[in-house]
């Protein structure tokens, strides 16, 4: 089973980057790597809740589902959370442990992923954390007034 890890400061509050993690809408938007579309088919964003996820690849329409449950819910402070790909072929449980830190800039953000199944290179899961990461600034660090 593979961990990886992950740190990034983003120019936020901790509360905007807890708010993607935790709306579904968000989470569609910023999670799926680049080259997949993401749909969020339920979330019940609380400790003991669950969700169910699926990613489609765009350019061969493959769709891997997904789906987990909220271990730990501290808003604007950390999130852990389980997932579980419905793919036989894709077994174990993974446990993700995001923490929310209010640093000078804007937020320290470090991700822990373990239990990644033995199929998956840690390599990809990397690049596309990374590339996901990059999708989660784009949405949170920009400050758009309401128009009006």
């Amino acid at each position: 089973m593979g961990t990886v890890r992950l740190h990034r400061v983003i120019r936020t509050t901790p509360a905007k980057i807890y708010k993607a993690f935790t709306d579904p809408d968000a989470l569609s938007k910023w999670l799926p790597p680049h080259g997949f579309v993401g749909k969020v088919h339920h979330m019940n964003a609380r400790e003991g809740g669950t969700f169910k996820m699926s990613f489609t690849n765009f350019s061969t329409g493959k769709v891997e589902s997904f789906g987990g449950k909220y271990l730990e819910l501290k808003p604007g402070e950390k999130l852990r959370y389980t997932d579980v790909f419905d793919d036989p072929n894709l077994p174990g449980e993974m446990v993700t442990t995001v923490a929310l830190t209010k640093v000078a800039c804007g937020t320290e953000v470090s991700i822990v992923q373990e239990g990644i199944p033995e199929m998956i290179p840690v390599e990809f899961c990397y690049l596309g954390w990374q590339e996901s990461l990059s999708l989660l600034t784009l949405l949170v660090e920009p400050e758009i007034p309401d128009g009006g």
